[in-house]
């Protein structure tokens, strides 16, 4: 029986994990990109970021064709979903005719430049630990003062959002050894703050949010994979934190393996955050 695009999806990510492999933890750092298509130039999504094995230019068989480039024999294609729009015919209440717009999630092929013999890759943009780190900081202050969102940055062991009062507490700068550290812990928790009732809509409470169900899990893969785009986008490399613990590797793979639309809907979920938080709506 052929596997849905959902089952392929989530059998890549819970191969990468059962691995010891992060999907979301990619080694970008120095560089604005990911994968991204040689031809347009344009990045691929945020879960496509998560299915594709390396950074850098990925294209169709035809496309590196095109090229003059030629796959080398034996070399295996990688997916890349995308969502197409199919319209339904239904009849109304009134008898009437109406068209309902369906989402299918679709994939198609793609290789990676070190599979190509013929073509040249191109030269990656570099950039300074420096500006990253500025742009991070503007990221933050951007976001805090557009949302009127308090964040607090004091000596403590603990990292959170809190709905209720709608603040942010980390710890300060200077408690970590790597400054990328800091905004990597920063951009998770900004992530659940664009959840609020009054932003995005996404945060749930009560006995359903609790540690180790699907709403907690959902969320905080959410937060990860919302806050490794933001690091990654940057190009900061990060060491791995304490999200990443057995117990949410876990948590995680257990929703994985009990709901294929899992990974899909989390990283939709955090690209609209990462573009709330960037005012990219």
């Amino acid at each position: 029986m052929k596997k849905s695009v959902y089952e392929m999806i989530t059998e890549r990510i819970i191969e990468q994990l059962e691995n010891g492999v992060i999907p979301w933890q990619k080694p970008w750092s120095g560089t604005h990109s990911g994968a991204y298509n040689r031809i347009s130039n344009r990045p691929y999504s945020l879960l496509n970021q998560l299915l594709l094995k390396h950074g850098g230019e990925y294209a169709t068989f035809k496309q590196w064709s095109g090229l003059g480039g030629k796959i080398r024999k034996g070399e295996k294609s990688e997916i890349v979903t995308f969502w197409k729009i199919q319209q339904i015919e239904e009849i109304n209440e009134d008898g009437e005719k109406t068209i309902k717009q369906l989402p299918l999630l679709r994939y198609y092929n793609v290789f990676h430049i070190s599979q190509v013999d013929g073509v040249e890759p191109k030269e990656q943009l570099k950039i300074s630990d420096l500006e990253s780190i500025e742009e991070a900081e503007n990221i933050k202050n951007e976001y805090m003062n557009r949302e009127h969102l308090k964040i607090f940055e004091t000596v403590t062991n603990k990292a959170f959002y809190t709905p209720t009062f709608d603040y942010i507490e980390v710890p300060c700068k200077e408690q970590y050894q790597n400054i990328e550290e800091f905004y990597s812990t920063l951009f998770h928790e900004m992530i659940h703050s664009t959840g609020h009732k009054n932003r995005l809509g996404r945060l749930e409470t009560g006995a359903s949010a609790h540690f180790g169900s699907k709403t907690y899990s959902k969320e905080e893969l959410v937060a990860e994979l919302g806050s490794a785009a933001l690091v990654n986008m940057l190009g900061i490399e990060t060491e791995k934190s304490f999200r990443n613990s057995g117990a949410y590797i876990q948590n995680w793979l257990q929703a994985l393996k009990n709901d294929n639309k899992f990974i899909v809907s989390a990283s939709s979920k955090a690209e609209k955050a990462v573009k709330y938080i960037l005012n990219e709506q």
